[in-house]
């Protein structure tokens, strides 16, 4: 499955060159067209291939390479890297997970004082990023095989959770991975590049999304086009704890794509919504939503360009995005496929 290809992949913000190699090599037979512009978004163009008589419209659909990752601020002088982080984070997950550095993909554990040391008032602290390391067992100053500047990332490997799927239900199951935010909109992309639509479609793999939408404000100016869906891995928050019965833990896994309505970068366009929401119910697809006002998505810079681009989220659910490692039902994973086909294949004709 190319998720997992792109799951395991290197690719920091600013660093995704290993994630571009791996993408364009599974969309370039059916690419009319691709490009990478200055800052790496990667342009994949599939024109028209159901006529309608009409003007097509252009459609853009963009997914996020990068992911969250560190870079290494300092090397100290006993072999230890200090570090940033690139993009957001909950530093409760740190301590203690193993990682992978520099282009040489050197092996290490980010570290901090243990329990056994600390005063009492340090307890029931989280230390801060500032006072962690990561140790990579250099007894010096690393040898020279890590530098200030290099990136790091999560050294975990895609796995699938329970029984693999098997040929009778090949897009069932439960998979963990990192870097789901956004390799599994990526993903999706991928598989929407090989159907036949009366739009022209724009895939966008965009970069530096974690980092402030960077890529895909250039990206959609390039594009300049009529609409705009953005394909995202969302935070499901039915968590252990929450009670079934109550409003508590939305989205969930297993309950379909979820729209999102608005986030804190931007508020859908309303035709796209109710488009999507008609579509599915039409494919008797399930769908969920996003909850409100929660984080943002490159549509917050995708639908400010020019004269502003009419634009959607749709998102895969994943528990502990943002964390070394996420968890994605694959029914979710296909049935958005499914939902963004048949609203590609049903979208409006070009008003002239």
């Amino acid at each position: 499955m190319i998720l997992e290809k792109l799951s395991n992949a290197f690719g920091v913000s600013s660093v995704e060159d290993d994630v571009r190699k791996i993408i364009v090599e599974a969309v370039k037979d059916s690419a009319d067209s691709w490009r990478v512009d200055t800052m790496g978004n990667l342009f994949v163009t599939r024109n028209h291939r159901i006529e309608t008589g009409e003007t097509p419209l252009k459609v853009m659909i963009a997914a996020h390479m990068d992911e969250v990752g560190f870079m290494i601020s300092e090397v100290k002088s006993n072999g230890l890297l200090k570090f940033k982080a690139v993009g957001g984070f909950d530093r409760r997950i740190l301590l203690g997970k193993t990682v992978v550095v520099g282009q040489n993909r050197m092996p290490g554990v980010i570290s901090l004082k243990p329990v056994h040391l600390l005063k009492r008032g340090e307890r029931d602290q989280v230390g801060s990023i500032d006072s962690m390391s990561i140790d990579i067992g250099a007894t010096g100053d690393s040898n020279g095989k890590v530098k200030a500047g290099d990136f790091a990332t999560f050294a975990t490997q895609f796995a699938y959770m329970g029984n693999r799927p098997d040929e009778t239900s090949p897009h069932e199951g439960l998979v963990k991975g990192k870097a789901f935010d956004d390799r599994a909109g990526c993903a999706v992309l991928i598989e929407l590049l090989k159907g036949d639509y009366p739009v022209d479609i724009v895939g966008v793999f965009t970069v530096q999304e974690e980092i402030g939408l960077r890529g895909a404000r250039v990206a959609a100016y390039a594009v300049d086009p009529d609409v705009a869906f953005v394909l995202e891995c969302t935070a499901a928050d039915d968590l252990p704890g929450f009670d079934d019965t109550t409003d508590e833990g939305f989205p969930r896994l297993g309950d379909g794509p979820a729209i999102t309505v608005m986030d804190r970068s931007f508020i859908a366009d309303r035709r796209l919504v109710d488009h999507l929401i008609a579509t599915a119910e039409a494919e008797s697809l399930p769908y969920q939503f996003k909850r409100p006002g929660i984080g943002g998505t490159d549509a917050g810079a995708v639908h400010k360009t020019r004269e502003g681009v009419a634009s959607v989220v749709v998102s895969v659910p994943a528990r502990y995005i943002h964390a070394p490692a996420a968890v994605l039902d694959l029914t979710d994973f296909w049935n958005t496929v499914k939902l963004l086909t048949a609203a590609l294949k049903k979208l409006p004709l070009k008003e002239s």
